[in-house]
Parts: C-alpha cells; sequence; structure tokens
C-alpha cells in the first residue's frame, strides 16, 4: 500500500469520526484513555515526589550544619546527636507531600586531618495521587549528607559595584540586603573563629584602602604629587610642566588623600605580586568620586564581627565610573597573607577554599589608561581577563580559588562577556531585575555551603 492511499484512507476516516455513532469509538477511547491518564499521573506523582526529595535534601543539609555548629562550639554532646537531628529537621522541612521522615545521623570525630563528620540521611514516602489506578499507593523518597568541618576553611571576598547606575531600579538597597544575608548564611557554618573569613571591596574606577594607610611602604606617591599642588607661575598645572619650565611646585599635603588608589603598573595590575617596588606598589590618587574605604579580611565567627561586616556594607553609595578590574584585583589582594592588607596567615594543618563574588551592573569604562567613563572599553576587559587567568593559575589542591560573577544588567546592556569569562563554570549570574540580586546571592551561599558539606 502507498504511502499516498494510506494517507488518503486516514483522510476519509477522520472525516467520517464526527458521523460515526457506532459504539466502537467510545470503547475504543475509554481503553486508550486509561494508560493516558496513566501517563500524566506518573509525570505528576513523580514532581510531587521530586519537590519532596529536594525539599528533604535542603533540610537535611541545613540540619547538619546546625549539629556542626553545636558541636563545634559545645552546646550539645555528641550523644544529644541523633535526637537534635531530628529535632533540626522536623523544624525545617515543611514539605506537606509526605508523612513522617526518619531521619538517622552519625558523628564521626576528629581524624589524623583534624576534620569531623556528621553523616544524615532521611527516608520517606510520598502518597500517589494518579499512580493508585496503576497499583502504586505511594513513591519513596531518600537523600543523604554529609558535613565535615574542620578541616576545610573559606575566605569569601565581595567585590561590589558602587558605580553611579547602582542608584537606579532599586539596585544598590538590593545588593546590600543579599550581602548582608550571604554574611548571615556564611556565620552560620562557622565553628570556630578561623572557618569563615569575609572582605569587602567597594568599587568605582578605584577603590578607596584609607586614608591612614597615607604612610604605608606599599603605597607611591608619584600621581598625586604630579597634580596636587601649585606652581610659582599660575600657567603651570603639573608638577612635570612646573619643573621643567624652571619653576617650583608645591605639592598639596599627603594628609589631604581620601584613601584612593588606581591600578598599578602594568603587568602589576593582573598579579598577586607583593608590593615592593616602585612598580608592585599603590600610586596614591585624588579621586572625587572615591568609595567606601575597604574592609579587609574579617572573621566572621562572632556577632560583633559579622555586625561589622554588614555595616560597611550598608553605609556603601553609588557614584562613578566602572572599572570591575580593579575591584577583582583588590578582591584578590585581600585574600594573600600580609601587605598590602594585613590578612591572617593560614594554619598548613587546613585546607582552605578562595572565593571572590564580583557584582556589577555595567560595562567596563574606565581604568587608570583607558576608556572615558562612559563607553564600553575593550581594553579594560582584556585586562582584567589576564587578571581572572592569573587567579585561576594560582589555585592549588590544598588552596582552591572560585570565581563568582553577577550581572545586573536593568539597562538592556548586552551580556558582559568578561563577567561570564571570569567566573568558574555554571558560577555566572546574569539578572535583569534588582530582585535577581537576591536570588544570585542565594544560589553562591548555597555553593559555597556545599564546599563545607560533601556529598
Amino acid at each position: 500500500m502507498s504511502m499516498i492511499s494510506l494517507a488518503a484512507q486516514l483522510t476519509r476516516a477522520a472525516r467520517r469520526f464526527p458521523q460515526a455513532n457506532g459504539g466502537n469509538i467510545a470503547v475504543i477511547f475509554a481503553l486508550a484513555l486509561v494508560p493516558l491518564l496513566g501517563f500524566i499521573g506518573v509525570a505528576v506523582d513523580y514532581s510531587r515526589a521530586n519537590n519532596a526529595r529536594t525539599s528533604l535534601q535542603n533540610a537535611l543539609d541545613s540540619a547538619a550544619l546546625m549539629l556542626s555548629r553545636d558541636l563545634g562550639v559545645g552546646t550539645i554532646t555528641p550523644d544529644q546527636v541523633s535526637s537534635k537531628a531530628q529535632t533540626y529537621f522536623n523544624s525545617l522541612y515543611t514539605n506537606k507531600e509526605t508523612g513522617a521522615v526518619t531521619v538517622t545521623a552519625t558523628y564521626t570525630a576528629k581524624d589524623g586531618s583534624g576534620s569531623s563528620t556528621i553523616a544524615m540521611s532521611g527516608q520517606g514516602a510520598v502518597q500517589t495521587q494518579f499512580m493508585k489506578i496503576l497499583g502504586f499507593q505511594t513513591m519513596a523518597i531518600g537523600s543523604s549528607t554529609t558535613t565535615t568541618w574542620g578541616g576545610t576553611r573559606l575566605r569569601v571576598a565581595m567585590a561590589l559595584d558602587v558605580t553611579g547606575s547602582m542608584a537606579s531600579a532599586g539596585k544598590m538597597s538590593a545588593m546590600k540586603t543579599a550581602a548582608k544575608n550571604l554574611v548571615d548564611s556564611l556565620r552560620a557554618s562557622a565553628q570556630t573563629v578561623d572557618d569563615v573569613y569575609i572582605s569587602v571591596v567597594p568599587f568605582a574606577q578605584m577603590v578607596n584602602v584609607g586614608s591612614s594607610n597615607r604612610n604605608a611602604s606599599w603605597v607611591r606617591w608619584d600621581l598625586w604629587d604630579e597634580s596636587n599642588g601649585s606652581c610659582s607661575s599660575w600657567w603651570y598645572s603639573t608638577k612635570s610642566s612646573c619643573e621643567y619650565a624652571g619653576r617650583t611646585w608645591t605639592a598639596t599635603s599627603h594628609n589631604q588623600w581620601a584613601g584612593c588608589v588606581t591600578d598599578r603598573d602594568q603587568p602589576a595590575d593582573t598579579t598577586k605580586d607583593v608590593p615592593t617596588s616602585y612598580a608592585t606598589r599603590f600610586p596614591a590618587v585624588d579621586y572625587d568620586a572615591c568609595p567606601q574605604q575597604l574592609l579587609g579580611m574579617t572573621s566572621a565567627y562572632s556577632l560583633s564581627n559579622a555586625t561589622t561586616i554588614k555595616n560597611k556594607i550598608d553605609a556603601l553609595s553609588p557614584n562613578g565610573g566602572t572599572n570591575q578590574a580593579i575591584g577583582m584585583h583588590w578582591a584578590w589582594m585581600s585574600l594573600r597573607t600580609g601587605d598590602p592588607l594585613n590578612t591572617p596567615a593560614k594554619d598548613s594543618n587546613y585546607k582552605y577554599t578562595d572565593a571572590i563574588i564580583l557584582l556589577s551592573d555595567g560595562l567596563n569604562t574606565v581604568d587608570r589608561w583607558y576608556g572615558n567613563g562612559r563607553d564600553w572599553s575593550p581594553q579594560v576587559d582584556a585586562r582584567q581577563r589576564i587578571l581572572c587567568d592569573n587567579i585561576r593559575a594560582s589555585a592549588t589542591n590544598t588552596n582552591p580559588v572560585v570565581i563568582y560573577t553577577i550581572q545586573v544588567n536593568t539597562d538592556g546592556d548586552p551580556e558582559s562577556a568578561v563577567l561570564k569569562y571570569c567566573a568558574d563554570s555554571g558560577n555566572f549570574f546574569a539578572t535583569t531585575t534588582s530582585s535577581g540580586i537576591g536570588t544570585a546571592f542565594a544560589q553562591i551561599g548555597s555553593s559555597l555551603s556545599k564546599l563545607r558539606v560533601a556529598k
């Protein structure tokens, strides 16, 4: 039989279908309806079970972290782990699709690496709604998690865009709320003062390291002295032109410096080199839109320290052009020990994970050498790409470095290729609304917590 004749027969049959009054059509339809409903029911019930399983996993993760904190500070004993695990889980698991969930918890004291472990599992069942007609009354769900602490510690550097455009669309307030929530989330996972450190690096075109560092050995003053001062002849406005003309230049006192520094000389602007030479020191500059002073690595363990970090975030205000590279560079510098920020040394008995989170709402427009502060500058992007390559190359097995980037694109800019390039796989977050900032930070917080939660 040809395909044409078969198609013709099917067409004629379809035309006769509305006039058919025999019972065979109803019987066939009824017989076909049973497996059809079965397939639909399977999909619906499976979706319900999958949601319950996700909720189960999240509750187990959170309960395990809470238990590890209690054990770390000594508020519970190992004998109380099982009962406390069930109590924490019951308060966290709000999914109504399942009945009682059986939770087990096993605590293992410190091993040779200095790590302690809690292994938790949960088992339950979802009552089916549609699959009952196929004879399945329930769908079993289960999950497990393992929290290891004491062996791995977190150091998190937040580079936050405070340029002028952050004043629009509720972005600044949303960023503040999201960043403070992240501080609380990370603090909840800390059992000792050294477990979680956080730095805050507000950036615009430049970064403010604090005017109290005016006498620091890693600050240099050639750019400041070049443009801040007066010539014995009013005709000249820079030190070089004044002295070339044989006049006398009187530099403005360094006490007038607000604390802003610009990019280091190339290639030091993309490296973690110790600032000990002229080329590796940070040039002090006069900058009208100097952002708030950065906060170096601070332990998030105590409530007072967490409050200090959150107060720094609350004080941020928008002004200036966009230089993501300098924000990321100082975030990276805040992760190195010693100068310029006196970051505490790392204990060789522990593993560390360094994380950089960079949020920006625009494209790069200006740095020390390139751009006009208004239009996108591919040259600034190029410096940032080199920087990101160097950050990744600095990672080791015992001290990995993780990069997260967030693009808050409320102005219809193109997707930032450099932010996407810099982020590790799966760690680039793009949002077109200010509300998406909170979602991105929540996902990053979950990812960071999982660095301390081994599945």
